[in-house]
Protein backbone atom coordinates (compact mmCIF):
# COMPACT_ATOMS: atom_id res chain seq x y z
CA UNK A 1 0.00 0.00 0.00
CA UNK A 2 1.65 3.16 -1.17
CA UNK A 3 0.69 6.26 -3.04
CA UNK A 4 -2.75 7.58 -3.75
CA UNK A 5 -5.69 5.17 -4.04
CA UNK A 6 -7.21 4.90 -7.51
CA UNK A 7 -10.88 5.32 -6.60
CA UNK A 8 -13.84 5.28 -8.99
CA UNK A 9 -16.09 8.22 -9.73
CA UNK A 10 -18.09 9.29 -6.66
CA UNK A 11 -20.18 8.69 -4.76
CA UNK A 12 -18.36 6.27 -2.48
CA UNK A 13 -17.40 6.28 1.20
CA UNK A 14 -14.22 7.04 3.13
CA UNK A 15 -13.43 5.56 6.53
CA UNK A 16 -10.91 7.83 8.24
CA UNK A 17 -9.01 6.26 11.14
CA UNK A 18 -6.83 8.70 13.12
CA UNK A 19 -4.74 7.35 15.98
CA UNK A 20 -2.06 8.01 18.56
CA UNK A 21 0.04 4.99 19.50
CA UNK A 22 0.92 3.88 23.01
CA UNK A 23 4.50 4.07 24.21
CA UNK A 24 6.39 0.83 24.30
CA UNK A 25 4.71 -2.41 23.28
CA UNK A 26 4.94 -2.70 19.50
CA UNK A 27 4.88 -6.50 19.50
CA UNK A 28 2.92 -7.67 16.52
CA UNK A 29 1.69 -4.23 15.39
CA UNK A 30 3.42 -4.07 12.00
CA UNK A 31 2.53 -7.66 11.12
CA UNK A 32 -1.10 -7.10 12.08
CA UNK A 33 -1.28 -3.83 10.12
CA UNK A 34 0.05 -5.55 6.99
CA UNK A 35 -2.38 -8.45 7.46
CA UNK A 36 -5.31 -6.01 7.75
CA UNK A 37 -4.33 -4.24 4.52
CA UNK A 38 -4.31 -7.55 2.65
CA UNK A 39 -7.55 -8.71 4.25
CA UNK A 40 -9.36 -5.41 3.63
CA UNK A 41 -8.31 -5.44 -0.02
CA UNK A 42 -10.04 -8.82 -0.42
CA UNK A 43 -13.37 -7.58 0.96
CA UNK A 44 -16.31 -6.95 -1.38
CA UNK A 45 -16.76 -3.22 -1.87
CA UNK A 46 -13.17 -2.25 -0.97
CA UNK A 47 -11.89 0.48 -3.30
CA UNK A 48 -8.47 1.43 -1.93
CA UNK A 49 -6.48 2.77 1.00
CA UNK A 50 -4.00 5.50 1.92
CA UNK A 51 -2.00 5.74 5.13
CA UNK A 52 0.58 7.97 6.81
CA UNK A 53 2.16 7.93 10.26
CA UNK A 54 4.33 10.32 12.19
CA UNK A 55 3.19 11.18 15.70
CA UNK A 56 -0.39 10.90 14.50
CA UNK A 57 -1.42 8.03 12.24
CA UNK A 58 -4.05 8.54 9.58
CA UNK A 59 -5.45 5.73 7.45
CA UNK A 60 -8.22 6.34 4.96
CA UNK A 61 -9.94 3.36 3.38
CA UNK A 62 -12.44 3.75 0.57
CA UNK A 63 -15.57 1.66 0.20
CA UNK A 64 -18.35 1.24 -2.32
CA UNK A 65 -21.17 1.62 0.22
CA UNK A 66 -22.11 1.53 3.89
CA UNK A 67 -22.93 -2.18 3.73
CA UNK A 68 -19.34 -2.96 2.71
CA UNK A 69 -18.07 -0.90 5.66
CA UNK A 70 -20.37 -2.78 8.05
CA UNK A 71 -19.18 -6.12 6.68
CA UNK A 72 -15.53 -5.10 7.16
CA UNK A 73 -16.20 -3.99 10.73
CA UNK A 74 -17.84 -7.37 11.42
CA UNK A 75 -15.00 -9.42 9.89
CA UNK A 76 -13.74 -11.73 12.66
CA UNK A 77 -10.01 -11.23 11.95
CA UNK A 78 -10.57 -7.47 11.84
CA UNK A 79 -12.38 -7.67 15.19
CA UNK A 80 -9.32 -9.38 16.71
CA UNK A 81 -7.11 -6.56 15.39
CA UNK A 82 -9.53 -3.95 16.77
CA UNK A 83 -9.41 -5.53 20.22
CA UNK A 84 -5.60 -5.70 20.25
CA UNK A 85 -5.50 -2.08 19.13
CA UNK A 86 -7.69 -1.00 22.04
CA UNK A 87 -5.73 -3.15 24.54
CA UNK A 88 -2.12 -2.62 23.38
CA UNK A 89 -1.36 -0.31 20.50
CA UNK A 90 -3.51 2.83 20.62
CA UNK A 91 -3.52 5.49 23.31
CA UNK A 92 -6.50 7.04 21.54
CA UNK A 93 -8.21 6.90 18.17
CA UNK A 94 -11.10 8.38 16.25
CA UNK A 95 -12.99 6.82 13.36
CA UNK A 96 -15.02 8.88 10.93
CA UNK A 97 -17.14 7.77 7.99
CA UNK A 98 -17.78 10.25 5.20
CA UNK A 99 -19.55 10.13 1.86
CA UNK A 100 -17.30 11.30 -0.97
CA UNK A 101 -19.38 13.33 -3.36
CA UNK A 102 -16.60 14.82 -5.46
CA UNK A 103 -12.94 14.13 -6.14
CA UNK A 104 -10.40 15.51 -8.55
CA UNK A 105 -6.65 15.66 -8.90
CA UNK A 106 -3.62 15.73 -11.10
Amino acid sequence: MSGIANTPQPPYYAVIFTSLRTDGDDSGYEAMAKKMVVLASQQPGFLGMESAREDTGITVSYWQDLEAIKAWKANSAHQVAQEKGREKWYATFKLRIAKVERDYGL
